[in-house]
C-alpha cells in the first residue's frame, strides 16, 4: 500500500532530510586520498550519536554499519572497512539513512578522488543528471513508470547502462515503503503518483553491463563485468507543483 503523508509528516521528513544533507557536507573532507571508508563510518556514527539521530541502516535486515560505502566496481551496500583506503582515481559512492522523530531520510552521493579519465567523470555526472530528469516526472497525475523511463532513456543515450537489480522506493516511517521505483520503465505504466507521496529515487549506473553479483559478505553488490559504477539518490516529496527534494541544501 502506498502511503500518502500528512503535511505534518512531510515537515518531519524535511527536518530529517535537511540534517542528512548537512551530514553529507561534513563528510566531504573525509572522502579524500589516503582516508578510509572506516574513518567516514566512525565520524557518521559519532556525529549521529552526538546529535541524537538514529543511523537508519545500522542493523537494518542485519546490515552492520551506518553507511554503505562502495568503491569503483562496487555498486551498493559496500562495507566501510579500515582496509578500504581511498586512492587517487577512485570513485566512492556513499549511501546513508538518518532517522529523526520517527521519520527517515535516505540519500547517496558518488565522490571523485583526485584525477580520473573524462569518461569516468562523465559517468558520475550522467548518474546525477539522470536523477534530476527522473524526478521531473514525480508530479501528481503521472505514473511511476514515467520516472524510470526518463532515467533509463537518458542514461542509455549517453552510452551507459542502468543497474536493474536495485530500485528506488517509497520512504517515510520505514526505510523501504511502497512503491518500488525502478530506474527503467515504460511511460504511462505503474502506480499513479499523488501529492504527498514520498520517495527515494536512486539511479545506479554502470560503464559496462548492467548485471550484478553479490560478494561473499552477502551484501556488497558489484558489477558482474568489473566495470565502474556510480550512485546518486535523494529523498523527495511530491507537491502539487512537482517534486521537492528533501535531502539537498541548495
Amino acid at each position: 500500500m502506498i502511503l500518502i503523508k500528512t503535511n505534518s509528516e512531510v515537515d518531519k521528513m524535511r527536518r530529517a532530510g535537511r540534517q542528512l544533507a548537512i551530514l553529507f557536507e561534513k563528510i566531504k573532507d573525509l572522502v579524500v586520498e589516503g582516508s578510509s571508508a572506516y574513518e567516514v563510518e566512525k565520524f557518521v556514527n559519532s556525529y549521529m550519536k552526538e546529535k541524537g539521530f538514529i543511523p537508519t541502516f545500522k542493523g537494518y535486515a542485519g546490515f552492520p554499519y551506518a553507511t554503505c560505502i562502495s568503491v569503483n566496481e562496487e555498486i551498493v551496500h559496500g562495507f566501510p572497512t579500515k582496509e578500504k583506503v581511498f586512492k587517487n582515481g577512485d570513485i566512492v559512492s556513499i549511501d546513508m539513512g538518518l532517522t529523526l522523530d520517527g521519520y527517515i531520510a535516505d540519500a547517496a552521493r558518488t565522490f571523485i578522488i583526485g584525477e580520473v579519465p573524462e569518461e569516468v567523470r562523465k559517468l558520475v555526472e550522467v548518474t546525477e543528471k539522470s536523477f534530476w530528469l527522473g524526478i521531473e516526472q514525480a508530479r501528481p497525475g503521472n505514473r511511476i513508470g514515467d520516472i524510470g523511463n526518463a532515467i533509463q532513456t537518458y542514461v542509455e543515450s549517453q552510452g551507459f547502462s542502468i543497474i536493474k537489480e536495485y530500485v528506488g522506493h517509497g520512504v517515510g516511517r520505514k526505510l523501504h515503503e511502497d512503491p518500488q521505483i525502478p530506474n527503467y520503465g515504460v511511460k504511462g505504466k505503474g502506480p499513479l503518483i499523488r501529492k504527498n507521496m514520498t520517495f527515494a529515487i536512486e539511479p545506479m549506473v554502470s560503464m559496462g553491463d548492467w548485471r550484478v553479483k553479490v560478494l561473499d559478505d552477502g551484501w556488497t553488490a558489484v558489477t558482474a563485468d568489473g566495470s565502474l559504477s556510480a550512485h546518486y539518490e535523494n529523498s523527495l516529496v511530491v507537491t502539487e507543483n512537482g517534486p521537492e527534494v528533501l535531502t539537498k541544501l541548495d
